[in-house]
C-alpha cells in the first residue's frame, strides 16, 4: 500500500505515519530523512543537493524528485510505504505520478489556530530530544528524562507557526483538490485525539485493528 500523507504543521503527521508504518510494516519516507541520507552516503543526486545546501539555496525540484524515485526503488519499498513531506507542491505531484502508484492519500485536517496552540506550546530537550507540551508540564522545566533544561524551539514561536501556516495554505494546500479529483484523498480530523486519529486513518486504509 503507496500512501501519501498530507497536512499542516502540527497536524501529527510524522507521529501517525510511524504508527501506521509500524502496523503495516512498510517505511516512512520523510524527504528529510531520506535528504540527509543521500548526502551521507554520497549518492549522485545526494551530492548534488548538497552542492545547494552549502551554497545557502534551497535544494530545486528536480533534485528531490530524483531522491526521492532512488529512494522508492529501493528493497524495502516493495510492499508499500509512507510518504511524509513530499509532494509539496502540484509540480512535485505530477512528478511522483511518472514512477509510483500512489493508493490513499491521507489529509489530517486541524484548524490553524488549534495547531499554533499546539506548536507554541511545545518544548524540547536539546539534549535527549524528548518532546513535551506546557499542558503538561505543571510549570516544570526540566526533561523528565535527562534533566537538561527545556526550550522553545525558534520555529515553533507563534508568529513563525504562523507563518509556516501560510507557506502551507499557499503551496501545499492545493494538492489537496489535485488528489481529490483523483478520487485518492481521505480526509481525517486530526484534531480528535492520538489513538481516535490513528484508528481512523486505518479504517480509511481499510486496515483497521
Amino acid at each position: 500500500m503507496n500512501v501519501i500523507f498530507l497536512g499542516p504543521p502540527g497536524a501529527g503527521k510524522g507521529t501517525q505515519a510511524q504508527k501506521i508504518c509500524a502496523k503495516l510494516n512498510i517505511p516512512q519516507i520523510s524527504t528529510g530523512d531520506i535528504l540527509r541520507r543521500a548526502i551521507k552516503d554520497g549518492t549522485e543526486t545526494g551530492l548534488k543537493a548538497k552542492s545547494y545546501i552549502d551554497a545557502g539555496k534551497l535544494v530545486p525540484d528536480e533534485v528531490i524528485i530524483d531522491i526521492v524515485k532512488e529512494r522508492l526503488a529501493m528493497e524495502d519499498c516493495a510492499g508499500g510505504y509512507i510518504l511524509d513531506g513530499f509532494p509539496r507542491t502540484v509540480p512535485q505531484a505530477e512528478a511522483l505520478s511518472t514512477f509510483a502508484d500512489i493508493d490513499s492519500v491521507i489529509e489530517l485536517a486541524v484548524e490553524d489556530q488549534v495547531l499554533v496552540n499546539r506548536l507554541s506550546g511545545r518544548r524540547v530537550c536539546l539534549n535527549c530530544g524528548a518532546t513535551y507540551h506546557i499542558s503538561m508540564l505543571n510549570g516544570r522545566e526540566e526533561c523528565s528524562v535527562c534533566g537538561e533544561k527545556l526550550v522553545q524551539r525558534a520555529d515553533d514561536k507563534a508568529e513563525t507557526v504562523l507563518n509556516r501556516l501560510t507557506v502551507y495554505h499557499d503551496q501545499t494546500a492545493p494538492l489537496i483538490g489535485f488528489y481529490e479529483a483523483r478520487g485518492l484523498l481521505k480526509k481525517i480530523d486530526g484534531d480528535q485525539g492520538m489513538d481516535n486519529t490513528f484508528a481512523a486513518i486505518l479504517k480509511a486504509l481499510g486496515a483497521e485493528a
